[in-house]
């Protein structure tokens, strides 16, 4: 039962993460655009503007328990549709993700030096352009440690879906505790494996940074190539000259 606890909690942040975090650009994006001084656009742009921070400001502002109780009874009360329980758990942590990842996108781009705008619009690009081509690319290297933050945060708040019945860690450790009484060694265990699930995923992630970071020391070469600079080649010339 913990293992199958433990595994539907991974499921759920993993999916959850991924698809909050495509929301989260797709909003942060979208509420950098630069506003029109005038016309239709600018109207509709900020009608959009309003909506998403509607949105950001209620997932943000809202514990995830109250969401995920709202979403899941409310949905057949007035939509009349009746939610898988792992589909709503999914649904739920993606777009309370989403709100968070929105905002860190956001201050990802805002972050990135006006200059860049302004050489991208120098030579043509419009504002998708730029950002596909110059901005985003920085942006996720930026925001990379707050996404792994937010993964490790959705493992832990997955717990709070065992208000829907949701088979994740905390609800097997719960249906466990109250068939043996053995609150204390049962807590305990579930405790050791949600730190168990965060380091590991904690420690992966410090390894993507590293990759993304690639090596630190470069030696330009002919032909715009990069080639890689061992500290040791370094010593040896240094001792060479």
């Amino acid at each position: 039962m913990f293992l199958r606890g433990a595994g539907m909690t991974l499921f759920i942040s993993i999916i959850a993460t991924i698809i909050g975090s495509i929301i989260g650009l797709v909003i942060g994006t979208i509420r950098t655009i630069p506003m029109p001084d005038k016309g239709f656009k600018r109207f509709i742009l900020k009608i959009v503007n309003a909506l998403l921070t509607i949105y950001v400001e209620f997932f943000r502002g809202t514990p995830m328990i109250v969401q995920a109780t709202v979403i899941y009874y409310g949905t057949p009360l007035f939509f009349g549709i009746d939610m898988d329980r792992n589909f709503a758990a999914i649904f739920i942590v993606s777009i309370n993700t989403g709100a968070y990842i929105a905002e860190i996108v956001r201050g990802g781009i805002i972050s990135v030096d006006k200059g860049q705008f302004e050489a991208a619009h120098a030579i043509g690009m419009n504002h998708l352009k730029t950002m596909l081509h110059v901005v985003l690319p920085q942006v996720i290297r930026n925001i990379l440690p707050a996404v792994g933050n937010e993964f490790v945060v959705n493992i832990k708040d997955t717990s709070v879906l065992n208000v829907i019945a949701v088979t994740e860690l905390f609800f097997q450790a719960k249906s466990i505790a109250g068939n043996n009484f053995r609150y204390f060694e049962t807590y305990l265990i579930a405790c050791i494996m949600y730190l168990i699930m965060t380091l590991t995923v904690t420690r992966i992630l410090r390894i993507i940074e590293r990759r993304l970071d690639g090596p630190d020391n470069f030696n330009v070469i002919p032909g715009n190539q990069m080639q890689v600079q061992k500290p040791e080649d370094a010593v040896r010339r240094k001792n060479t000259n």
